[in-house]
């Protein structure tokens, strides 16, 4: 997945089930879940497999996948059933169309904060200055973000090239004429760059300013703030020119978050019932909940389904919350 590109916000609600799905009895007996190649989506998958087998008695099989060739799969052939984290930003026109054509269904978010994207900086610098709010805020200070080539300047870090991200920053960075007030804009090479330019600072406990987003383990094991933008969200001014490299006169503009759904199809939806669907409509986490767990994983090298057995044992108040208590008691035997 993409997930450094922001699309439009899709037009469309979240979907109710129909009346046959709800009434039916249900057959989870052979299950297909795609787990996305990065480690949130990964762990969501393994999380979901654990709970519908020994909490709905399915027999589920995990199958990787990535946004784009697996929710156009799902609308086109029907397969896979399930996909836990679908960045549907990322396809408006597939999602848009499959639920309009009865092929797909989102019963509800995965991330219920949705996924965030922006310019953050230390929890310990926005302590120390409260007054720091925004982007515009930040920028009135290069002396509390010094560029690690030039200290006499500030530094906003940015994204590997080929990111969308690394595109919208760079055009923020042109917005909040940034280089006039006393920055550079640092490109850190690839995302292992990014995110040691983040321990770094940590670990000296010096200003940090740039680009990231959530949920990531970095952000578990690092505190951080996202900044405000200091102007609403223009959709059309984001497509026009926030979004596109080559634009000469981007505007300040607001990064929205993008909406992350678990996806099913129509059809696994009318065949699996109501409390399986109720199940994945109403499963869902925060992304402090995601970042905690992330950095878990990170530190111990865990695969997925060690981080959804850590959360299972560790976090019992969040997630018997999806589910009944004659379901959470299969869980926790299981465990």
């Amino acid at each position: 997945m993409n997930r450094f590109v922001h699309s439009t916000c899709l037009a469309f609600g979240l979907l109710t089930l129909g009346s046959a799905a709800a009434h039916a009895a249900g057959d989870c007996s052979e299950v297909t879940i795609a787990a996305m190649n990065w480690q949130s989506a990964e762990v969501l998958a393994s999380l979901d497999k654990f709970i519908l087998e020994n909490g709905y008695g399915c027999n589920v099989s995990v199958i990787s996948g990535d946004t784009v060739p697996t929710l156009t799969s799902m609308a086109e052939r029907g397969q896979p059933d399930i996909a836990p984290e679908g960045w549907v930003d990322l396809v408006p026109e597939v999602i848009n169309r499959g639920i309009s054509e009865g092929k797909l269904v989102a019963p509800g978010p995965a991330l219920s904060d949705g996924a965030q994207q922006g310019w953050f900086i230390p929890k310990y610098v926005a302590d120390a200055h409260p007054d720091i709010k925004t982007i515009g805020d930040a920028l009135k200070h290069p002396d509390l973000f010094p560029a690690p080539e030039d200290p006499a300047k500030g530094a906003v870090h940015n994204g590997p090239q080929g990111w969308g991200g690394t595109v919208v920053t760079a055009q923020l960075f042109k917005a909040y004429d940034a280089g006039a007030a006393g920055f550079d804009l640092v490109d850190t090479g690839s995302a292992a760059g990014l995110d040691g330019s983040i321990s770094r600072a940590y670990e000296n406990k010096q200003g940090w300013l740039g680009y990231y987003w959530a949920p990531t383990a970095i952000l578990g094991r690092y505190p951080m703030v996202k900044l405000g933008f200091d102007a609403p969200h223009d959709d059309a001014e984001w497509k026009r020119c926030n979004a596109v490299a080559d634009c000469p006169d981007p505007k300040r503009n607001e990064w929205v978050a993008d909406k992350v759904l678990t996806v099913t199809t129509s059809r696994f939806a009318e065949r699996a019932g109501e409390p399986v669907m109720t199940y994945l409509g109403t499963r869902s986490w925060s992304n402090a909940t995601v970042n905690e767990l992330l950095a878990w994983m990170t530190d111990n090298q865990a695969t997925g389904d060690d981080g959804a057995k850590h959360f299972l044992e560790t976090k019992k108040d969040v997630w018997s919350t999806w589910v009944s208590p004659e379901v959470a008691a299969k869980v926790e035997a299981a465990l």
